[in-house]
């Protein structure tokens, strides 16, 4: 039984840090000297800055888990079930998750073993030794997923127009998120409304609704799907398949996945970009913000949003993800977190967004005149557009009857 694991941690390819497993499955994180004294250092993430906005160094042990920022690396629910047990690695032995998926993880972060070090006989999922081949379980453990809840890959976008899942190693430019097995057509709601988030002005990847058949090399046990599914241009590789690095807001403030709806609010994130990014971002948060309460996404979790670092070092709000009408599935009057003082999408009015506004530290004028110009486009391409999308009778009725309720529309 081996004591001591390591597994190097590298940002754009270059080391600097160390995940290191020693006995009872408790793990240490730590950067390495030359990227502690690199005063040029790239980000690695906002959470590991003090408030003077100096790095962070010191770092108490995890048990079982990784800190925080890597957890959030990783798939979460079913996809994170279905790749463990692919890699026969206990679900919550993180360490040996990011083992198997670390070669293509979100942003610019890579995981490996040192020194090409062979797969720990323990690494089984019960923690004891096992007598199967190491390398299988990471082949086995699929090419690659990204975080989340729904069973997303990455594929290559093939010029004939399919795509295809890489059949091991690095995956694609492209996400592919398959159809629900609990709701009807989510990837058509969330392709609609990204397009008419597109329309209204919101920064949004490339997307497309995409046939079961013209995606090669499903792997093997998803079960029977059936509709479409939702392709989506990842912002975090570049057309030469270079990395830029992301992080999601459950990284920057140090929370597990499984609370991504509590420890922080809307507000929260709206005090990060004031300190860190744009106006720019600061407007592009506020139409955001106002657009998912206008649809009644009641899912905009602290892990749909997220920030990127076009230069290395320069915080700027990421492209947008995850928008989904989540009313027209599950029936809810709150939004995911609070915006201030309240979630409840019947509350969403002016005040409130006065109100984070003062308190995130934000230009007033700009934060209001944003939202207002957001619901006046909204409700301009909605009506122009809703019959053209991708979206059932039902859900247009569903949004519609919300859109009645919510005082800033």
């Amino acid at each position: 039984m081996a004591d001591v694991s390591v597994l190097d941690v590298l940002l754009y390819g270059e080391p600097i840090g160390t995940l290191t497993r020693v006995g009872g499955d408790r793990i240490l994180f730590a950067f390495n000297d030359a990227y502690i004294k690199d005063e040029s250092r790239p980000v690695l993430g906002l959470g590991f800055k003090d408030k003077l906005g100096q790095l962070i160094a010191t770092f108490k042990p995890t048990q079982t888990r990784v800190l925080p920022f890597f957890s959030n690396l990783l798939p979460e629910g079913h996809m994170r079930n279905y790749l463990a047990e692919r890699a026969d690695v206990n679900p919550e032995r993180e360490f040996f998750l990011l083992w198997a998926l670390g070669a293509d993880l979100p942003g610019a972060i890579t995981i490996k073993p040192t020194d090409g070090e062979a797969w720990p006989p323990d690494a089984g999922d019960n923690g004891e030794d096992d007598d199967h081949h190491g390398d299988d379980h990471r082949e086995n453990a699929l090419r690659f997923s990204l975080a989340g809840v729904q069973l997303k890959f990455s594929a290559v976008n093939e010029a004939r127009g399919g795509l295809t899942i890489p059949a091991k190693g690095v995956g694609g430019s492209w996400i592919v998120k398959l159809p629900s097995r609990e709701f009807e057509q989510v990837p058509e709601n969330e392709h609609a409304m990204m397009t008419l988030a597109r329309m209204i002005g919101i920064d949004v990847p490339p997307v497309q609704l995409v046939d079961l058949d013209s995606i090669e090399n499903l792997p093997e046990g998803i079960g029977v799907l059936n509709g479409k599914a939702l392709a989506i241009e990842r912002f975090d590789r570049l057309a030469d398949g270079t990395t830029v690095h992301i992080e999601d807001f459950a990284q920057i403030f140090g929370v597990y996945p499984e609370d991504k709806y509590k420890k922080a609010n809307y507000r929260n994130i709206a005090a990060v970009l004031a300190a860190e990014a744009s106006d720019e971002d600061i407007a592009e948060f506020i139409r955001r913000l106002t657009f998912n309460m206008l649809i009644g996404n009641a899912d905009m979790h602290l892990k749909n949003w997220s920030v990127i670092y076009p230069d290395r070092r320069t915080v700027a709000l990421a492209p947008a993800y995850d928008f989904v009408s989540t009313i027209a599935f599950l029936p809810d009057s709150k939004a995911a977190l609070n915006v201030s003082r309240t979630k409840r999408f019947d509350e969403f009015s002016e005040d409130e967004i006065s109100h984070l506004a003062a308190k995130a530290r934000l230009p007033e004028k700009l934060v209001l005149d944003t939202a207002r110009e957001t619901v006046a486009l909204f409700h301009q391409h909605w009506q122009a557009e809703k019959a053209n999308l991708p979206l059932s009778a039902k859900f247009i009725e569903v949004i519609e009857a919300h859109l009645k309720t919510i005082p800033i529309a």
